[in-house]
């Protein structure tokens, strides 16, 4: 098969992987965001984010990661040079730390499946990020294929990341302060 076909369906799978990841991230904040509703929806929530991380997970999610790797261990396989590269060696590096982020979130799906509860949505949030970073610095160094001005990379990815945490920090404040204006017009309007 042709390098280019190979390293199409490479990239295919990356994307599917990581829109995996990333959705599954947002199933779990709405699972446990369910735990604060009054019965039956609480159950009816659960049960339906159960029923579409399941799907999710064993259906995209793990199929695309394995599949991404397949397809990346072929590339290296008829191009083995690559192994030679600082940049390469930095994106796996990257891809490892991707797979303990995939593992991690493997261990937060069980959890859930089984009704155990032990993050909260802003700490999930926070987790999401991870893999946004992740991206960023596979992208920048597989576009500039440069191991050399990773350094600056990392640090412009530490930069971002901080922002991230900003933006969840400021959304999870503006989001606050809706509930209590809400709670505030409710008890308004019951006088």
């Amino acid at each position: 098969m042709d390098f280019f076909y190979i390293k199409a369906l490479h990239i295919i799978f990356v994307v599917t992987w990581f829109a995996g990841l990333f959705y599954i991230i947002r199933l779990f904040i709405y699972h446990v965001e369910a735990e604060d509703k009054e019965e039956p929806a609480k159950e009816i929530l659960q049960t339906q984010y159960k029923l579409m991380s399941k799907r999710l997970w064993y259906i995209i999610t793990w199929p695309s990661a394995i599949l991404a790797s397949f397809f990346a261990f072929w590339m290296l396989v008829k191009n083995p040079a690559y192994l030679t590269m600082d940049w390469m060696l930095v994106k796996l590096a990257f891809v490892l730390a991707l797979y303990f982020y995939h593992g991690s979130c493997h261990v937060i799906f069980k959890q859930l499946q089984n009704d155990i509860v032990k993050y909260s949505s802003f700490k999930l949030r926070i987790w999401n990020e991870v893999s946004t970073i992740i991206l960023f610095a596979v992208v920048f160094l597989v576009t500039l294929k440069s191991a050399i001005n990773w350094i600056w990379g990392v640090v412009g990815i530490i930069l971002f990341g901080v922002l991230l945490m900003l933006g969840i920090r400021l959304y999870k404040n503006l989001r606050a302060k809706n509930n209590w204006e809400k709670e505030d017009n409710e008890k308004m309007s019951n006088r």
